[in-house]
């Protein structure tokens, strides 16, 4: 193995440690956010906050999205834009007071 080889490996091994130290604080952080007695609404909001920070994470280094090409992105771009809909969709129905009827 040539030099400039284990140099670059060296260099992934440690961007690898760094995140994961850093998906072990936030869940440190996860933890002590749920022995807060906050709000459900308050509670919610940053557990995805936190949970969109590690998956972000994990799909950037370790499956090696941030190294794709700019499509890649449209496409994920366009998949977060449809989450957040779908995560918005209850609190329009909630606050319209349209509510399903069972028949």
């Amino acid at each position: 193995m040539t030099a400039h080889g284990a140099e670059d490996i060296a260099r992934h091994v440690k961007v690898y440690i760094t995140v994961f130290v850093a998906l072990m604080a936030l869940t440190i952080v996860t933890v002590a956010i749920a022995s807060l007695h906050l709000s459900v609404g308050s509670a919610i909001l940053l557990a995805m906050l936190i949970a969109s920070i590690k998956g972000s994470l994990v799909a950037c280094y370790f499956m090696h999205l941030i190294s794709e090409k700019k499509i890649i992105y449209c496409v994920l771009g366009l998949t977060v834009f449809f989450f957040v809909v779908l995560m918005l969709l209850p609190v329009v129905e909630i606050e319209s007071g349209f509510h399903a009827v069972n028949v």
